[in-house]
């Protein structure tokens, strides 16, 4: 026995399938595109603290602050990726804790 071909079948198959198709790739890439976001801001702050840390090692060994963040890569191993990031490093006097500040490098 054939089965008949109804109108909605044809509709289903034409539209219905690739919209939902299309929904889905859509919230993937949403969703996708949320991660990528909230892992860029856990780096910047990851890095924050990597510079904090060193400041107060510094410090601790020291008795004074950094003068630069220069001094800080090279004495006390902080790596920053300069191509991603723009530091502002602000020195007021040594015996306080400067100003660190991490920026996100606009393309």
């Amino acid at each position: 026995m054939r089965m008949r071909r109804t109108p909605w079948g044809a509709l289903l198959r034409g539209v219905l399938l690739p919209a939902a198709c299309i929904l889905v790739l859509v919230a993937f890439s949403t969703a996708l595109d949320s991660l990528n976001s909230g892992h860029e801001a856990e780096d910047l702050k990851q890095l924050e603290e990597a510079l904090r840390r060193g400041c107060v090692a510094c410090y601790a060994s020291e008795g004074a602050y950094p003068q630069d963040l220069d001094y800080l890569k090279e004495h006390y191993g902080v790596q920053v990726d300069e191509t991603r990031y723009d530091v502002h490093y602000d020195v007021f006097a040594e015996n306080l804790m400067p100003d660190i500040t991490v920026l996100v490098r606009t393309p």
